[in-house]
C-alpha cells in the first residue's frame, strides 16, 4: 500500500468513527477552553499563572508553593496547590475568585476554535442537547458564549469549577452534572474535550468522548492517554454533523 493509500485510508477510516459518534449522540458535552475557544489566546495562561503566585506574594502565602508549582505556568496548578495544602480556606476562596477575574478578563481577547461557532448552531438545530462541562469559572463560559451569540444554544445547562476544587476533572463533577441537568443517558451522550483529565471524566462519567488537540503535539498526548477517536480540526466533525442532520429532518 503506498503513502498516499495509506492517509486516505486512515482518513476514511476517522470519518466512519465520527459519523458512529454523532449519530448516537442524543447530548454533546464540551469542554470549554480548547474546543469552543483558546481562551488565553491574548491573555496568555502563564502570566495569569504568574499573577497568582504575585497575588500570593503580597499576602505572604507563596510559600505554599514548591518551584516546580510556581513556575508552571499553569494556572489551575497554582489553584490546586493551595486547595491540596489548605482546603476549604477563605485563602483558596479569595484565589479562585482571582483567577475567575482574570478568566472573565481574558474572554475580551479569546479566539473562536475554528469551525466551533457553526458546529454548535448546527447541533442545536437539529435538536442535540448541549452543555458546557468545564473547569473554567462557568461564569467565564457564559459571558464568552453571550458574546458570540452561542448563550441560548447551551443555557442553562453550563456547568464549571466550584469552591470544591478536588471535584475538578479529571473528576467526572462537572460531566455528571451537565447529564443531570440535560436529563441525559450517559450512553447515548459524547464529550468533546482536548485535555486526558476531559477523557478521563467522560469515562468515569459512562460517556463517549472525542478529542480534539489543536496541534499534534496535544493529539499525541490525548493518544497516549487512551483516546481512540482524535482530531486536529472541528471541520470534519461539522461535515457529519451535517450529514447526520439531514437524516433527521
Amino acid at each position: 500500500m503506498t503513502i498516499q493509500a495509506a492517509h486516505t485510508e486512515q482518513a476514511a477510516h476517522v470519518v466512519e468513527q465520527l459519523k458512529d459518534l454523532v449519530s448516537g449522540a442524543e447530548h454533546v458535552l464540551f469542554d470549554f477552553d480548547g474546543p469552543i475557544c483558546h481562551l488565553f489566546a491574548g491573555h496568555r495562561a502563564h502570566h495569569v499563572a504568574d499573577s497568582l503566585v504575585e497575588w500570593l506574594e503580597k499576602r505572604g502565602s507563596h510559600v505554599l508553593l514548591t518551584d516546580e508549582e510556581r513556575d508552571s505556568g499553569d494556572p489551575h496548578a497554582v489553584l490546586r496547590a493551595v486547595s491540596r495544602l489548605q482546603p476549604g480556606s477563605e485563602l483558596v476562596e479569595a484565589l479562585e475568585a482571582e483567577l475567575t477575574r482574570e478568566e472573565l478578563h481574558a474572554t475580551t481577547t479569546a479566539w473562536p476554535t475554528a469551525y466551533a461557532d457553526p458546529l454548535i448552531r448546527t447541533w442545536s438545530a437539529i435538536g442535540v442537547g448541549l452543555a458546557i462541562a468545564t473547569n473554567n469559572s462557568p461564569r467565564v463560559a457564559e459571558q464568552y458564549l453571550t458574546g458570540r451569540g452561542l448563550r441560548e444554544c447551551f443555557a442553562p445547562h453550563i456547568h464549571g469549577r466550584t469552591t470544591d476544587l478536588h471535584l475538578l476533572k479529571p473528576d467526572p463533577d462537572c460531566v455528571l452534572r451537565a447529564l443531570t441537568s440535560l436529563g441525559a443517558d450517559p450512553a447515548a451522550s459524547l464529550m468533546i474535550g482536548d485535555t486526558p483529565s476531559d477523557l478521563y471524566a467522560a469515562r468515569e462519567a459512562g460517556v463517549r468522548f472525542l478529542g480534539f488537540g489543536r496541534d499534534g503535539h496535544r493529539v499525541e498526548r490525548l493518544h497516549r492517554a487512551g483516546a481512540s477517536v482524535t482530531v486536529d480540526s472541528l471541520e470534519p466533525v461539522l461535515d457529519a454533523v451535517r450529514c447526520v442532520g439531514r437524516g433527521r429532518i
